[in-house]
């Protein structure tokens, strides 16, 4: 998680040298990869500005042969670590199709050198690494307002975490299983629990390999697995027991395995408070419904998504918006889709047999005369991955809108969305 406080407003430090390896800052701090040597003083530093298994878990990042030292860059002042981040492998999968993303996490500043934009410089390497990747979004959990500075929308909610009021009571069919922590060897059987719970959503972001294999070690949280007769029946991550347990991501092959899970893992938080990060629609979530306190949202909680290049993810959703036109019965052969963000538009051509290219135009200030859309740039996010959909922004924000509003209510519709990452949001 990210332990920056560096709430800057003013411009990047002036960068004086820039070449693949090293950046030159003001002040004669460099960025450049981080090298072995500085391992004890990143997780020196993640430690002090978040917390201390930041440094547990930023040792298996670079440490594991998908990731390694390449993925994080440091700031430093002479040979002294003053600042930090890592760039996570991850996959945003919506209707079908697979957008390579990245996650920067395990961002900190010395309090000593805050505030002077080290953390834009080293978002700045992030996003220019997460482009040579191939990734085409980037999604992430950060501290409120703070990653809008570098060009990140909140797009996609939050589960609620309810409270716990009851525990099951057996029914036929349930018992003979035994709740323990995860193996190496369970991740195949907890990989496919979890795409099967997620099959449900039209947006997800499942766990890589890596981060199955981080979280095997992740000192933060616990995978477990529910077993019977050797087969793993369920599986969740839990925080570890204290004050109050959490039970999140969990999945599970029946309802019966999902009410033992349950029950197991009341009895590990042994009276002291249990809450659950409620799935809408999945296995669990419909086992139990009854279970849990299913309060209002009382705020809102969502997950960052930052768009580096319009033109590059609308042509990926290409195959998307195309089915989605075509489910709905609309032929629009002949003509352009247009979509303007007023500083910029777009047009996607509609041919006989798909949409064409995506064609990147300068200003437009008034797209409904060619029956386009308008769109805010900072909307961009919550229309292709968000709950409201186009029909719902158009409700709150006047700068999104439509001559044609079937058209674009078709093409970009309300989402539901679930989300693994490496960090629980709680």
């Amino acid at each position: 998680m990210d332990g920056t406080a560096e709430y800057c407003h003013c411009l990047p430090v002036t960068m004086i040298k820039n070449d693949s390896a090293v950046v030159s800052l003001a002040g004669g701090l460099v960025l450049r990869q981080a090298r072995p040597a500085d391992l004890d003083q990143i997780g020196a530093l993640l430690s002090a500005r978040g917390e201390p298994d930041d440094a547990v878990d930023h040792r298996l990042a670079v440490t594991d042969p998908d990731a390694g030292l390449s993925a994080c860059a440091v700031v430093v002042d002479g040979d002294r670590v003053v600042s930090t981040a890592t760039l996570l492998d991850e996959e945003v999968c919506i209707g079908g199709v697979r957008l390579p993303a990245g996650q920067v996490e395990l961002v900190a500043t010395e309090a000593a050198y805050e505030g002077r934009g080290l953390v834009r410089a080293l978002m700045h390497w992030a996003h220019d690494r997460s482009a040579a990747r191939g990734h085409v979004v980037q999604a992430m959990i950060g501290i409120p307002y703070f990653y809008r500075l570098f060009g990140y929308e909140y797009a996609i909610d939050i589960p609620q975490a309810l409270n716990v009021n009851a525990l099951p009571l057996p029914l036929p069919g349930d018992g003979n299983s035994t709740l323990r922590a995860a193996r190496p060897s369970d991740i195949p059987a907890m990989a496919a629990l979890q795409a099967s719970a997620q099959s449900g959503f039209d947006v997800t972001m499942p766990h890589s390999a890596a981060c199955w294999r981080w979280l095997l070690d992740h000192e933060s949280s616990n995978l477990v697995v529910l077993e019977q007769a050797g087969t793993v029946i369920a599986t969740a991550r839990t925080t570890p027991p204290g004050e109050e347990m959490l039970l999140a991501e969990a999945a599970a092959r029946d309802e019966s395995a999902a009410r033992e899970l349950l029950s197991a893992v009341g009895v590990l938080a042994a009276g002291k408070g249990l809450q659950v990060v409620h799935r809408a629609g999945t296995v669990t979530g419909n086992a139990w419904q009854e279970f849990l306190d299913h309060e209002p949202r009382r705020s809102a909680e969502q997950y960052y998504i930052r768009i580096p290049d319009v033109a590059v993810l609308l042509d990926r959703l290409r195959p998307l918006l195309r089915q989605r036109l075509t489910a709905a019965g609309i032929d629009r052969t002949g003509r352009d889709i247009v979509i303007s963000t007023f500083g910029a538009h777009h047009r996607i051509p509609v041919l006989a047999d798909g949409l064409g290219e995506v064609v990147t135009g300068g200003v437009m200030q008034s797209p409904g005369v060619v029956g386009g859309a308008g769109v805010a740039p900072d909307h961009l996010a919550p229309l292709l991955f968000g709950p409201h959909g186009f029909e719902g922004l158009t409700r709150f924000r006047p700068d999104v809108y439509a001559a044609d509003e079937e058209l674009f209510r078709t093409l970009f519709p309300r989402l539901t969305a679930d989300v693994l990452s490496y960090y629980l949001p709680y």
